[in-house]
């Protein structure tokens, strides 16, 4: 007979941690002895995600690696806090974070929303980072750029007031009702998704359980202000070609929330930035087709970032 072990047991040792004030949870899996001296890993979860995400991933990479995750604030089990949320803000949470418990350089693993806010604590706080790993990175700056020069002064103003519009309270309050049923986020991971066999029972209780915690119909609110903005700044374009570090761009190319077209346009910025495109893989790499992933993401550190110089030990 096969038991199945809960998600929440395969995703490390699971603690909170209070930053500038608000609970926030993150987990680890510390290596093997024999592996002290490899790059740490810190994995970031994308927009409506949390620790659960990686759940198919955080025991491969920790035998290898020290693995580190965690809730962004305002998603899983971190507190749904009424604040005004930014790539930045979350880009200070993980280097805040990385200043308390490891304080050696790492390489970030982001899908998403996590994917920018690697590429963006990269280029704001390069001693922390040697490396990063990103999976369907939007770019939010490409809306503006979509819209032609002339037309710009007209259109952004007509956009921005629908913009309001829609993220208003009285408008907002019923749409999370909505889209935290079941039903709903099984929908929504079915858009996200390419193999069906990938949007599990597992899967729907990990994304529909952070929504029912206390303020997080307010959290919504505020997150969704943000995701409608352009919260990151400067763009994609702008930040790629500066920095140094190896990169890797993990893409599925049946995304359907981010186009896969981006992936060649953004491996033109960097020549430090290689490119993976993995067929019939939506928009989560790491959980629809973790083995392949996994095996990627291991090999490129170990081709791109072995450790030259002793490493200090990590502390919890």
């Amino acid at each position: 007979m096969t038991t199945t072990v809960h998600w929440q047991e395969r995703v490390g040792n699971q603690r909170d941690w209070i930053w500038r004030g608000w609970q926030t949870r993150y987990t680890y899996i510390r290596s093997a002895q024999h592996h002290q001296q490899k790059t740490p890993l810190i994995l970031l979860h994308g927009f409506g995600a949390s620790i659960g995400h990686w759940r198919h991933n955080l025991e491969v990479l920790a035998e290898h690696h020290t693995v580190y995750a965690l809730d962004m604030l305002g998603f899983g089990a971190s507190e749904k806090a009424p604040v005004n949320y930014s790539i930045e803000m979350w880009v200070e949470q993980v280097y805040e974070f990385w200043k308390a418990f490891i304080r050696e350089p790492v390489v970030l693993v982001g899908n998403s929303n996590g994917s920018l806010i690697s590429l963006a604590a990269a280029a704001a706080h390069p001693e922390m980072v040697r490396g990063i790993v990103m999976m369907s990175l939007p770019d939010p700056s490409l809306e503006q750029e979509a819209i032609p020069a002339l037309l710009r002064p007209f259109v952004m103003p007509i956009i921005t007031t629908i913009k309001k519009i829609v993220a208003s309270p009285l408008i907002l309050k019923p749409v999370f009702h909505l889209v935290r049923q079941p039903g709903m986020l099984r929908r929504w991971a079915s858009l996200a998704y390419a193999n069906p066999e990938a949007i599990t029972d597992e899967l729907i209780d990990i994304l529909a359980g952070p929504p029912q915690d206390r303020g997080s119909a307010r959290a919504f609110a505020a997150l969704f202000k943000a995701a409608m903005g352009v919260s990151f700044s400067p763009s994609v374009k702008t930040v790629l070609p500066t920095l140094t570090i190896p990169m890797l761009l993990i893409w599925g190319q049946k995304d359907r929330f981010v186009p896969p077209a981006l992936a060649s346009q953004f491996a033109q910025y960097n020549d430090k930035l290689q490119l993976l495109n993995l067929e019939d893989v939506g928009h989560c790499p790491h959980d629809e087709c973790p083995e392949q992933v996994n095996r990627a993401i291991l090999d490129w550190i170990a081709q791109c970032l072995e450790a030259t110089q002793p490493s200090v030990a990590s502390q919890i």
